[in-house]
């Protein structure tokens, strides 16, 4: 190799580790890997069987669902006894040990209240999982398609 080649690369490489120790990251975005399939590769989970990837937290009071939503996808809503950062984090459990890998989208807390938005994929299912509430009482609600829709959007509620 030429002199030029090295200091080309040496200079490309430079450039690589700068780069990523200067990158911002939130803090608050964490992912947990629980399976090792890839969703690009999985075939499209049967919308009939969606009710079963999806754990009820601990705790869990009323549940009300599963109602269908567009694109072949499951709405639930599960009303839950304890403090809500306690029962999103250990949801976020409960979804790994059913095969989900889970993003951290936000989590928030402080004066009694709180929650956390987490994003999933098991196989080629997608899911949103949203929850939040006050002192002990927690209401999550979890939307679910065979595959990642253009529009993942979770509606809270009854809807």
């Amino acid at each position: 190799m030429t002199r030029l080649a090295y200091v080309v690369m040496i200079l490309a490489a430079a450039i690589g580790v700068a780069g990523t120790a200067c990158s911002s990251s939130d803090s608050a975005t964490k992912t947990t890997t629980a399976a090792s399939s890839s969703a690009a590769a999985a075939s499209p989970v049967d919308s009939a069987t969606l009710p079963t990837l999806v754990p009820a937290p601990a705790g869990t009071q009323t549940t009300k669902g599963p109602d269908s939503i567009a694109d072949n996808g499951i709405h639930l809503r599960f009303q839950v006894s304890g403090a809500p950062a306690d029962v999103m984090n250990a949801y976020k459990a409960a979804l790994g040990t059913k095969g989900w890998a889970v993003t951290t989208v936000m989590t928030s807390g402080g004066g009694g209240g709180g929650g956390a938005t987490y994003t999933g994929t098991n196989g080629a299912a997608y899911g949103v999982f949203d929850g939040g509430g006050y002192q002990d009482k927690t209401w999550v609600d979890v939307c679910a398609w065979p595959t990642k829709p253009a529009d993942p959007n979770c509606v809270r509620g009854d809807g």
